[in-house]
């Protein structure tokens, strides 16, 4: 079983920096590929970024790079997304997300989802 609890969301002012909380059970950094996904107000739920198991390795919307950071920490089964740099139009729900394998391609569908956190970005 696969959990996923995100927290860290709020309201921040353009410009301004937000880290994201994704706090998973038991083993699933080591079985799945993690990421963080996003919807704002009638929109498409969108990529945002991914992690790999075990190379680590990251993927980012070009939307974001630059400015959107993704790390884990293994001990306390915890996903990060660091946002600085924000913009209005990254006002969305962001989701946590576990991948199918520790493999990520572009498109890949995640087999499990968090609840959700609200990231409110002010001009």
């Amino acid at each position: 079983q696969v959990q996923l609890v995100e927290s860290g969301g709020g309201l921040v002012q353009a410009g301004g920096s937000l880290r994201l909380s994704c706090a998973a059970s038991g083993r699933t950094f080591s079985r799945y590929a993690m990421g963080w996904f996003r919807q704002a107000p009638g929109k498409e739920r969108e990529f945002v970024a991914a992690l790999t198991c075990f190379t680590e390795t990251t993927y980012f919307a070009d939307s974001v790079k630059g400015r959107f950071t993704i790390s884990k920490d293994n001990a306390k089964n915890t996903l990060y997304l660091q946002m600085n740099s924000l913009k209005p139009e990254d006002t969305a729900v962001y989701y946590c997300a576990a991948f199918s394998s520790c493999t990520y391609n572009y498109g890949s569908s995640p087999g499990y989802w968090g609840q959700g956190t609200q990231v409110t970005v002010s001009s």
